[in-house]
C-alpha cells in the first residue's frame, strides 16, 4: 500500500521554527504588520465570497425547474392546503414574477446595507434565524475538531517517532478506511453502534441530550483520517533533521529534544493542514446535521432549498463561506505565531 505524500511547508524543511527569544528580538511592529496583512487578504476575500456565494446561490435555485412560488406556498401551508390563488398571492408579494437581472440587484442592493432579507417561508429576518442556528453549528465544528485533535495529534506523532513500525502501518489503513468512507455511512454506521448496540446514546436525542456525540465523533473521525497522517510525516521530518540531531548530540535527552525542537516545529504543518481539513468540515456540516436532526445552518440550508426559500438559502450559504474564511484567517494567525519567520519573510519583502 502506498503511503500518501505530504508536502512539508518551506518553514519545516528549511530549519527549526524561531522560539521566544527570536521574537523579542525582531522589531516590535513586524507581528502587528504581519497580522494587518492577513486581515486585509482575508477581509478582501471574505467580501468577494459573499458576492459570489449568494450570486450562484441565486442563479442555481433560478435554474431549478418547477413553480417557485408553489414550492414557497407548500413551505408555508403544506402541500393539502395549497391552491393556485395563494401560489399567485407568493408570486406577487415576492416579486417572483420580476426579471431575474432586476431581482439579482435588489438583493445586491439589500447586501450593501448588510441586509439578508426576511425567509421566504417563514417571513422572519434571515440574520436572526441564521444567528439562532449558527451556535449550534459552531458547538458541532468545535466538538469535530476536539475529536479529530484528540485522535490525530497523539497517534501521528507517535507513528512519526517510529516510523515503519507497526502503529505507523495500522494508522495507515485507518486513515485510508476513513477517508474513503463517506460522511453519512459513516454515521449511520455509528448511530447503529452507539443507539442500538451500546446503548449509549437514545435514538434521535436532542442536543440536550447526548446529541453532540455521535455528530461529532462522525465529523471527528473523518477529519482525524489525513491530519493522521500530516502529523506522522511533520514529526518524521522533524526527527530526521540535522537540527534535531544536533540538539540531541549536545547533550539533549530525547525527551527535551522533542519538547524543544520537535512539537513546535511538527505543529507548523498540522496547524496549516487544518485550512484544508476546513472544506471537509463545512461540507460535512450539512451531511452530518440533516443526517442527525442537529438543528445547525446546514440542517437549515437544506430545509430552505426544498422550499425555494431564495433568501435563507443566500444567507446561510454566504455564513457557511465567511465562516471558511475567518477559520483560514485563525490558521494563518497560528501559523504567524508558531513560526516567527513567516512574519520576517512578509517584511524582509515589504524592504523594511
Amino acid at each position: 500500500m502506498n503511503e500518501p505524500s505530504v508536502v512539508l511547508p518551506e518553514s519545516v524543511a528549511s530549519g527549526p521554527a524561531l522560539h521566544a527569544t527570536s521574537d523579542a528580538q525582531s522589531p516590535p511592529h513586524v507581528a502587528t504588520r504581519a497580522v494587518a496583512r492577513i486581515l486585509l487578504q482575508r477581509g478582501i476575500q471574505a467580501l468577494i465570497v459573499a458576492a459570489l456565494v449568494g450570486t450562484l446561490s441565486f442563479l442555481m435555485m433560478r435554474l431549478l425547474p418547477g413553480d417557485m412560488a408553489f414550492r414557497v406556498a407548500a413551505g408555508r401551508y403544506g402541500y393539502d392546503m395549497v391552491t393556485a390563488q395563494a401560489a399567485e398571492a407568493v408570486r406577487v408579494e415576492l416579486g417572483l414574477g420580476l426579471p431575474w437581472t432586476q431581482a439579482l440587484l435588489n438583493w445586491w442592493h439589500q447586501l450593501l446595507h448588510v441586509d439578508l432579507g426576511l425567509s421566504a417561508v417563514t417571513g422572519a429576518p434571515v440574520a436572526q434565524e441564521i444567528a439562532h442556528q449558527l451556535g449550534h453549528t459552531l458547538t458541532l465544528a468545535i466538538a469535530a475538531l476536539a475529536v479529530s485533535c484528540a485522535i490525530a495529534v497523539p497517534l501521528g506523532f507517535v507513528a512519526g517517532l517510529r516510523a515503519g513500525g507497526a502503529l505507523d502501518r495500522a494508522t495507515l489503513v485507518a486513515s485510508v478506511l476513513l477517508r474513503a468512507m463517506p460522511p453519512f455511512v459513516l454515521g449511520i454506521v455509528l448511530v447503529s453502534l452507539l443507539s442500538f448496540d451500546l446503548r449509549l446514546i437514545p435514538v434521535g436525542a436532542s442536543h440536550e441530550h447526548g446529541g453532540l456525540l455521535a455528530p461529532a465523533i462522525t465529523l471527528g473521525l473523518g477529519l482525524s483520517a489525513t491530519a493522521m497522517r500530516v502529523a506522522r510525516d511533520a514529526m518524521a521530518a522533524v526527527t530526521e533533521s540535522a537540527y534535531f540531531r544536533f540538539a540531541q548530540t549536545k547533550g539533549l535527552s530525547d525527551r527535551d529534544a522533542l519538547l524543544r525542537h520537535g512539537v513546535r516545529n511538527a505543529a507548523i504543518p498540522l496547524v496549516a493542514y487544518l485550512g484544508v481539513q476546513l472544506v471537509f468540515l463545512v461540507e460535512g456540516v450539512v451531511v452530518i446535521e440533516t443526517l442527525f436532526a442537529w438543528p445547525g445552518i446546514g440542517h437549515a440550508l437544506v430545509h430552505a432549498i426544498f422550499g425555494r426559500d431564495v433568501p435563507m438559502i443566500q444567507g446561510t450559504a454566504i455564513v457557511m463561506g465567511l465562516m471558511f474564511v475567518a477559520l483560514n484567517t485563525l490558521v494563518d494567525l497560528a501559523c504567524t505565531w508558531i513560526d516567527p519567520r513567516l512574519r520576517l519573510r512578509g517584511f524582509r519583502k515589504e524592504g523594511l
